[in-house]
């Protein structure tokens, strides 16, 4: 345990001991190179599936989506393609659902990024049948939740929907993931770096609520914590290694740290400052339109570290610059003397309602103060580190 663990021997106030605890996690978590060749097999060897659903981009289901269906053939379980177009919208969702509802489906297998993993949940949910999720990127903690980010069709988030359970069963192909961009592996790394910092603040915070409206189980922050010492150790090797399509061990760990570690810590832990800001940012068109969720995460966990003061500021901004995360406003394109985007920037953080499971008051002047503080903090750190590594995934 490092300094900055939680403190399970805390004295709990009598309000603490009669809120639940509650953690939430998939029924299988299946992780290795080569799996989805077998993935008919776990399927069968878990639940009665006799018909499934394949939920893919059009790329996703020419790639991937052949090779599942290949192996669902195999093992007798017949395949019904759906098409994603590119937005978890309630649009989408209606319309999947409305085409796939007399199908006959046991399944649906949503192949893809977080917004394929959050429409296929959605879609699923409706159609009230299993959902399996196969991650093809290690770029989100989305596909191990039992809750999806629904957008607008012009790609602001608009709502959250919340499932009564997580999903059947979460199947990641390190071979496919490793093949991918480095930007989207770094990118999970900086939405995965949150998990702890975020965990920890809501399990010090007797007021504050994970996802799941419940307080932070012992386990969830936990995860968190091997999470970021799993990214701290290996991260910078994993990321290398990925620019060279290369699997390894380090891959590996940093994978399940991303999408396993990080998709129950978050749910099961709580989130903080650093996903409220994160989930401020869309809000400026050009950010969104050319950063990662991750990243703009990594900006988060810096804002809300400078907010506590906290001891791994440093360690954590150096981290980010060495694997190729923003540090400092110019590498989010955004410049800070103006002020009608940074107010638009803490205005909708602050209507996040968890900016305020922090420990201390996060008004317009203590946001204003920690979003500064980490960038001045950043520009120090990547003027010592250099900016190669953000330079070659932003080329």
């Amino acid at each position: 345990m490092t300094e900055n663990s939680f403190n399970p021997g805390k004295v709990l106030t009598s309000a603490d001991q009669v809120s639940p605890r509650v953690l939430s996690a998939p029924q299988k978590y299946i992780q290795g190179a080569g799996v989805l060749n077998c993935i008919g097999q776990y399927i069968n060897g878990f639940m009665r599936v006799d018909r499934a659903a394949i939920f893919a981009s059009r790329r996703g289901l020419a790639t991937q989506g052949t090779q599942i269906a290949e192996s669902l053939l195999e093992h007798s379980i017949d395949v019904v393609n759906a098409q994603f177009n590119g937005e978890c919208s309630q649009a989408e969702i209606a319309v999947h659902s409305d085409a796939l509802a007399d199908q006959q489906l046991d399944c649906l297998i949503a192949v893809g990024g977080g917004k394929v993993a959050d429409a296929g949940k959605c879609i699923a949910h409706r159609l009230n049948i299993s959902v399996i999720v196969v991650p093809t990127l290690a770029s989100t903690d989305a596909p191990c939740s039992a809750l999806s980010v629904v957008y607008k069709p012009e790609g602001t988030a608009e709502s959250v929907e919340f499932f009564p359970q997580n999903p059947a069963m979460v199947v990641v192909d390190t071979d496919v993931i490793v093949s991918a961009s480095e930007r989207y592996f770094v990118a999970g790394i900086g939405d995965a770096m949150a998990t702890w910092y975020e965990a920890k603040v809501c399990l010090d915070n007797p007021s504050a609520r994970n996802s799941l409206g419940a307080l932070p189980t012992l386990a969830s922050c936990a995860m968190g914590e091997m999470c970021a010492q799993t990214l701290f150790e290996y991260g910078e090797v994993a990321a290398a290694s990925v620019l060279l399509n290369q699997n390894n061990t380090a891959v590996d760990k940093v994978i399940e740290a991303n999408t396993l570690l990080s998709g129950i810590g978050f749910e099961s832990g709580g989130l903080a400052l650093a996903h409220a800001i994160a989930l401020a940012y869309p809000e400026i068109e050009f950010i969104h339109d050319h950063y990662l969720h991750g990243e703009m995460v990594a900006m988060g966990t810096l804002a809300q570290l400078a907010m506590e003061n906290s001891g791994d500021a440093e360690r954590v901004t150096r981290f980010f610059a060495r694997v190729g995360l923003p540090v400092h406003f110019a590498q989010i394109s955004l410049e800070p003397d103006n002020l009608e985007v940074m107010n638009k920037l803490i205005e909708a953080t602050l209507a996040r309602p968890i900016a305020h499971n922090m420990p201390m008051p996060v008004t317009q002047d203590s946001l204003t103060e920690a979003l500064f503080k980490a960038h001045e903090l950043g520009l120090k750190i990547a003027a010592d580190e250099g900016d190669k590594a953000y330079a070659r995934l932003h080329a």
